[in-house]
């Protein structure tokens, strides 16, 4: 009796754990707006529900072709081979690979070579009768026990997936499609409003900023905001600094007033004095109502900067991490610290940060418009490229405005001169003057 007992309470369990696992797919799929964040939970997911220490998603771009940039593989340390043979898999670069089913048996074929010792489930991703991708599902160290239960939450995560794809492709094409009226030319001067005309002086440090608005409105927001606003001249130059970059999750002029109403929130905070932690949980209780109201979260980076020491203090809900030049080391880290979106959780509780820095060094912050953006090809600007060009930007040794004249002018080439971006890309750039060296002088005697 007691071991029927047992048996059952791990069922229980086990069927509760599952649960949770689809819900929170279920929700991210809900909520995200950016589909890379999304793909990445689907092998987790797929893997966890199954009991296997492996799974695999394949994705296809909207005309067929292997989207490579959105392999996603768990567990990732042991996959690298796997993800560059398929990364080299020179049919999935042809139009029509996804529904042609002689190049899909080829493909799992592939997958099957790179796991010899593994065992293998295999189901497609299909939304609207289009095959949008693969995932695999494997086990390297027991033959698979499938159930009928493991093959239906293996198919539900891929219709899942399948979804996300599709809508996320809908969206790109909506926004090919979309035209200027009121509400954009509404929303274009909110926007504007919200950004400083100018950055400020603040003593040690040289700034430059910039907003490119898209053909359609976004929730794009910086800002630089004094501690101490009472303060004038060079006493306001030297004291501590609030530097801020944020996105409201979506478009039109919605996004805009939400982001009119987080600036004044916000800028009420920095007058508390509290550190970076404290401002954003205080902010996302102040603003929880209004954005479950309005069903959206924003992503905000908030630092702040006190010219006297060159500390630089920071938290962040969920925003694209700043990117820190190291000017002594010649490398690039990232300025990240944990923390939800802002609305997402009533309690959210969010990580402090903080880091000095150094003569030379270079900070940027952005959003994903400038990550997001598509190229003449397709592809996407991503965070690799935009690590490439501010190394080249910073070893030439330009000022903060030349680095950022020399990103948008990156930007600009990659989607094109003729073209319009779909979001509004946003950049600040940060950067501490280069040391003054002095040449020694020897002592003379005196006869």
């Amino acid at each position: 009796m007691e071991s029927l007992r047992r048996l059952f309470d791990s069922l229980s369990s086990e069927q509760r754990r599952n649960q949770d696992l689809l819900v929170s797919l279920g929700f991210a799929l809900r909520s995200f707006t950016n589909l890379q964040r999304f793909l990445e939970l689907v092998p987790v997911v797929a893997s966890r529900l199954v009991g296997v220490d492996g799974a695999l998603l394949v994705p296809f771009q909207s005309d067929g072709r292997l989207w490579r940039d959105q392999l996603q593989v768990v567990p990732v340390a042991s996959s690298d081979d796997l993800l560059r043979r398929l990364g080299a898999f020179e049919p999935g670069a042809s139009a029509g690979f996804g529904t042609d089913d002689d190049q899909l048996l080829s493909l799992d074929r592939l997958v099957q070579r790179c796991l010899p010792q593994a065992d293998l489930f295999a189901t497609s991703l299909v939304a609207r009768g289009r095959s949008r991708g693969r995932l695999y599902v494997f086990d390297r160290r027991a033959k698979l026990a499938w159930s009928d239960v493991h093959r239906r939450h293996a198919q539900l995560v891929a219709d899942l997936a399948a979804v996300a794809i599709e809508n996320d492709q809908m969206q790109q094409e909506a926004r090919r499609h979309e035209r200027v009226d009121r509400q954009l030319s509404i929303g274009a001067e909110i926007q504007a409003q919200l950004l400083p005309d100018h950055c400020p002086v603040i003593e040690g440090v040289d700034l430059a900023a910039r907003c490119r608005p898209a053909f359609q409105v976004g929730g794009d927001y910086y800002d630089f905001i004094p501690t101490r606003p009472e303060l004038i001249g060079r006493r306001r130059e030297r004291g501590r600094w609030a530097l801020v970059m944020g996105d409201v999750m979506g478009k039109g002029v919605p996004a805009g007033l939400l982001m009119t109403m987080l600036r004044g929130m916000l800028r009420a905070e920095v007058l508390s004095g509290l550190p970076p932690d404290r401002i954003l949980h205080d902010l996302n209780q102040l603003a929880q109502e209004d954005l479950a109201q309005s069903h959206r979260f924003v992503t905000l980076f908030y630092s702040d900067f006190d010219p006297r020491t060159l500390r630089l203090r920071y938290a962040n809900a969920a925003h694209n991490p700043p990117l820190l030049w190291r000017a002594e080391r010649r490398s690039i880290i990232r300025l990240d610290a944990a923390g939800l979106l802002i609305g997402l959780q009533p309690e959210a509780e969010f990580a402090l940060g903080e880091v000095r820095l150094e003569p030379g060094d270079v900070l940027l912050y952005y959003t994903d418009g400038v990550t997001e953006a598509p190229g003449i090809t397709g592809d996407r600007f991503d965070e690799a490229r935009l690590l490439r060009a501010l190394e080249q930007a910073c070893r030439s040794g330009q000022g903060a405005q030349g680095i950022l004249d020399t990103l948008f002018d990156r930007l600009d080439r990659f989607v094109g001169s003729d073209r319009q971006l779909e979001d509004d890309a946003s950049m600040v750039v940060l950067k501490v003057p280069e040391a003054v060296t002095l040449p020694s002088v020897r002592a003379r005697t005196i006869a």
